[in-house]
């Protein structure tokens, strides 16, 4: 832990970034093709299972979202933790992440599994992509425990600085995923229900990997002594976990909201703004990893009072996603049939959703500074300002928008909608993030306030 603790402190953050973040972005890319194989192979079914898929998306975000509270809120304080030396409450705080976690994916399932049908009609299914998706639904929410959990293991590997032993356990999954769906969906015939069942499987087998990495490495082990949870460590693991359960939980909220507005245009329009979703994930998984390889350089020299590396990592993290993304933006735009084609080759899905592609392209890069800055002051402890930023985007502007714009330009507002909330989210999180690093020039200044 000492020699841990000098090498995130002392070595270039330039380089300390790199390094965590390979892995990271190998990890996200993972997680990205979960969704993404799933909406491929059941392209090839047809129209109104694809659309299934993006309806049931909203449940998988919710599992995300709650893997994501319990993952960062622990780990968050983690890195802090042992940047303070303080190793004993980093072991508590590490076995307090996972088994709640656990308990709330049990939850989840019950709760999902219980109250199925009316469910799935919240969520914005039709009558024709009703019985793909409780197929696919039903067999998702079985592997909640483990698929929430498996986020934890995840984070709290990540933010140790073990990145690699995260990315070996994720991506063994996916790439098993892969493999499982054209398997169980075309040769032992089981449809839509063989998707969700390679995904489950594919995450079982994630969730063990990450499990033995804990003890494999040099990371807290994981040991049931140490589970007395209490008001203290409940409050930390809200204070970096609830940015990710908004960000991620208006996620699910904001997809719903998409699918109503899709409803009255038919499943093609609900399964073109699915894939769009999945291409634009794909992107945004390699930022995410990228930002995760920030994240415990910014905790650990945060939590040692090193200030002035926390500024320096930010604003190197931010322009280099910002270069990445406009690059990926251009590509995307110049392949955005094609893109949209290969998930479902359906003339009306690739009509709508080629547009909308290009509309999102045009503004994408503004999500650099949108991401890093909620990731910043997620992992330095700033809950309001972090929870702010994670609404933002899909809460505070992208479900009026959504809602709003499709009354005046009907179809062409709902392709629209994502981009003009990126535009209002940038606006918003420029001043907050600015006003943030001017308070971060010295180390241990004083006064930085929550």
């Amino acid at each position: 832990m000492e020699a841990k603790y000098i090498k995130m402190t002392t070595q270039p953050v330039e380089k300390l970034v790199l390094q965590m973040a390979g892995p990271a972005i190998g990890s996200m890319l993972m997680s990205s093709i979960y969704n993404m194989a799933d909406t491929y192979f059941v392209g090839k079914i047809g129209t109104s299972a694809t659309a299934a898929v993006g309806v049931v998306f909203p449940i998988m975000a919710v599992i995300q979202a709650f893997g994501f509270f319990f993952g960062h809120g622990a780990g968050n304080f983690m890195s802090r933790a042992l940047g303070q030396k303080k190793e004993e409450e980093a072991k508590r705080m590490a076995i307090t992440g996972t088994v709640l976690s656990l308990i709330m994916g049990i939850i989840l399932t019950a709760l999902g599994l219980v109250f199925a049908e009316p469910l799935l009609y919240l969520l914005g299914s039709t009558e024709t992509i009703y019985p793909y998706a409780k197929d696919y639904m039903t067999i998702i929410l079985i592997g909640a425990p483990w698929m929430a959990t498996s986020f934890v293991l995840n984070n709290q590997l990540r933010f140790q600085g073990n990145a690699f032993y995260a990315m070996i356990g994720l991506m063994t999954g996916g790439l098993l995923n892969i493999a499982l769906d054209p398997l169980f969906i075309f040769t032992f015939k089981m449809g839509i229900a063989g998707a969700a069942l390679a995904t489950i499987l594919s995450q079982l087998i994630s969730f063990c990997l990450l499990y033995l990495a804990i003890w494999k490495s040099d990371s807290i082990k994981l040991k049931l002594r140490y589970f007395t949870p209490n008001a203290y460590d409940l409050k930390n693991i809200c204070i970096g976990g609830v940015p990710s359960l908004c960000r991620q939980g208006l996620n699910s909220v904001a997809t719903v909201c998409l699918n109503f507005a899709c409803r009255g245009y038919g499943d093609a329009a609900i399964a073109a703004m699915s894939v769009v979703g999945r291409i634009m994930m794909f992107s945004t998984s390699i930022l995410l990893g990228f930002g995760q390889g920030f994240q415990p350089v910014c905790g650990f020299n945060y939590g040692a009072g090193k200030y002035t590396r926390v500024r320096k990592a930010t604003i190197f993290c931010m322009v280099s996603g910002f270069c990445f993304l406009f690059v990926m933006a251009i590509l995307a735009s110049i392949a955005a049939p094609h893109l949209i084609a290969l998930f479902r080759d359906d003339p009306a899905v690739i009509e709508v959703g080629a547009i909308a592609l290009r509309y999102q392209c045009f503004v994408y890069p503004l999500n650099a500074v949108i991401i890093i800055g909620n990731m910043l002051f997620q992992t330095t402890g700033m809950m309001f300002r972090a929870s702010f930023m994670a609404v933002a985007r899909q809460g505070l502007f992208f479900i009026p928008v959504v809602l709003l714009l499709p009354l005046m330009l009907e179809l062409q507002g709902i392709m629209m909608a994502q981009p003009v909330a990126d535009v209002l989210a940038f606006l918003f999180a420029v001043p907050m993030i600015l006003s943030f690093l001017k308070v971060l020039k010295k180390d241990k200044q004083e006064g930085i306030g929550k």
